[in-house]
């Protein structure tokens, strides 16, 4: 299995340990750390917000959504999403990743795993970051070309969704069983 973010299919079995003491069955009962309930429902508002712009773009792909009503709906749901992501990465890679690489040093090739993640991520925000930049000038300054702008955002969404929703499910496989194992260096 691949290590690489677009070209795996799921979590490389050595990094996968931590399920055994907690799968993913039991993550909704009392076993679960305070801190791993708040990372799974940050992941949820993520895929929510992915699932919104996919339905917006889908809408006007389909005909059923004006270009000005996508850029009304999709502009801002996207500037957070970018926001909301870049910050919870950030604070990931600098302190939360450092943490767990101490308290359980076997999985430290899986968090250097999740930090590559983050990198090719990176380079999704930033291209949903500029095709969305050149929809909204498009589209304000009523440019001919606002259409092919929201046709290159929509492709941009469609490129980045499957690669996040890779990363928050092999995330979730390390950092919540391993959140909730060291529930004491986790504390909310």
């Amino acid at each position: 299995m691949s290590d690489d973010l677009h070209a795996r299919s799921g979590l490389p079995e050595d990094y996968r340990y931590l399920l055994a003491d907690l799968p993913r069955e039991r993550w909704h009962g009392q076993e679960v750390a305070a801190m791993a309930r708040f990372w799974l429902q940050m992941h949820s508002g993520f895929r929510r917000e992915v699932a919104h712009m996919d339905a917006l773009t889908g809408r006007w792909r389909g005909g059923e959504l004006a270009l000005p009503d996508l850029h009304r709906q999709l502009i801002p749901t996207l500037q957070q999403f970018l926001q909301h992501l870049d910050g919870h990465h950030n604070i990931e890679t600098h302190h939360y990743f450092p943490t767990m690489r101490k308290v359980e040093p076997k999985i430290g090739a899986g968090i250097d795993l999740l930090d590559r993640d983050h990198d090719a991520i990176h380079g999704h925000l930033d291209s949903l970051f500029q095709t969305g930049l050149a929809f909204h000038q498009g589209v304000s300054g009523n440019a001919l070309t606002a259409s092919d702008a929201a046709a290159r955002l929509a492709a941009a969404l469609d490129k980045a969704g499957p690669a996040l929703a890779r990363h928050l499910e092999d995330e979730e496989d390390i950092v919540i069983p391993l959140i909730s194992k060291h529930a004491d260096v986790f504390r909310s």
